[in-house]
């Protein structure tokens, strides 16, 4: 190591060099050119004293020194299912023109949109993106692929928060999203005020169906047994008689809602429990029946929005994309900075919305 020289010493007649640092550090002049650029390699007293030296030659402008002594920005994974559940396209547009938002927590965030419904896939581009990442937030499988991946990446230093749909038994740091059973149980307390409990028009009862994203979602399974615990502990005169997986795609649970309309004529209400509710909606409009049964589903998005205020539906149960976006980059950041995981991350709320209310 070349011995160090007092700052003193080096001429100010000219602009100081790269080798005029190194000298006056005590280090080689790749040492200095790796600090300079932020290449990894340097201890932290050394990468201190240089940059204390370089701001003493004036080598750096004020605003390239402060960015030099700047930690390397976090590399931030979302993954998500496809662009084809608009609530998800929404959670990826928010990612993608957030970066002003973003820019006080020194992160740097791409978002994928991968296949939703396979776990050897998702658990794949875990392995995959996890080997570029500091952190990733994904929709969660229920699967032991998919746990297997995100404990192998908590194992290699990797955070992992899960997002909408949560992972049992796994080493994921966080889940950023709704209580599930809560919003189901919530949309069966709504259906079932809606449809009038004992009242003239349905005083026998009736029937309500229920469409899926996938129960392979835990979120999804939650929302079922919500949903199924207080249409039995509060309307026992509902009789639900089935439930369809439509993978969240529209000409799914355009097929989907179809045949339970054509299979049960007394059908009165209907719950979407994922996405996709314009599936839904265009069959409850081709039946003619779109203004008389009950519809509730969840995420608003333009789709729920136009069904809304057309009578289509009657609730949308959702949260807010930009809110469960900064909770979980504040997870990351607070990881980084050896604080609580959840230190200043507010639970993500269930925002009920109907025609008259909506924003």
């Amino acid at each position: 190591m070349p011995a160090s020289v007092p700052v003193t010493q080096i001429t100010s007649a000219s602009r100081a060099r790269v080798v005029d640092i190194a000298q006056a550090a005590g280090v080689s002049t790749a040492t200095v050119d790796r600090v300079l650029n932020q290449r990894p390699g340097v201890k932290a007293a050394t990468m201190q004293r240089v940059l204390k030296i370089a701001a003493s030659l004036d080598y750096l402008p004020e605003a390239d020194l402060y960015k030099a002594m700047q930690p390397k920005p976090m590399r931030l994974v979302f993954l998500l299912p496809p662009e084809s559940n608009r609530f998800m396209r929404m959670l990826g547009d928010y990612i993608a023109f957030a970066e002003d938002q973003l820019a006080p927590f020194n992160v740097k965030c791409k978002c994928h949109h991968i296949e939703g419904f396979n776990p050897a896939v998702l658990a794949q581009r875990l392995l995959h993106h996890g080997r570029q990442a500091d952190g990733i937030a994904f929709m969660a499988l229920e699967h032991p692929l998919v746990r297997e991946a995100v404990n192998t990446l908590v194992a290699a230093g990797v955070h992992v928060v899960t997002l909408i749909s949560d992972l049992s038994n796994s080493r994921r740091t966080a889940y950023v999203g709704m209580d599930n059973r809560a919003a189901g149980r919530t949309a069966g307390y709504l259906l079932g005020r809606f449809l009038g409990n004992g009242s003239q028009r349905h005083k026998h009862g009736g029937k309500i169906a229920m469409i899926a994203g996938s129960l392979s979602y835990r979120g999804h399974e939650e929302r079922e047994m919500g949903f199924l615990h207080v249409i039995e502990e509060m309307f026992p005169h509902i009789e639900v008689v089935g439930l369809r997986e439509g993978h969240d795609d529209a000409d799914t649970n355009y097929k989907q809602a179809r045949t339970l309309l054509e299979q049960y004529p007394d059908l009165i209400g209907m719950y979407n429990i994922g996405g996709a509710s314009d599936g839904v909606g265009r069959a409850l409009k081709e039946s003619g029946r779109d203004q008389k049964l009950v519809f509730v589903g969840h995420g608003l998005t333009p789709d729920t929005r136009g069904l809304l205020i057309d009578g289509t539906m009657d609730a949308v149960l959702t949260q807010q994309p930009q809110n469960m976006i900064m909770n979980c980059v504040r997870i990351f950041t607070n990881l980084r900075e050896r604080k609580e995981a959840l230190a200043g991350v507010e639970a993500v709320r269930i925002s009920i919305v109907l025609r008259e209310n909506l924003p």
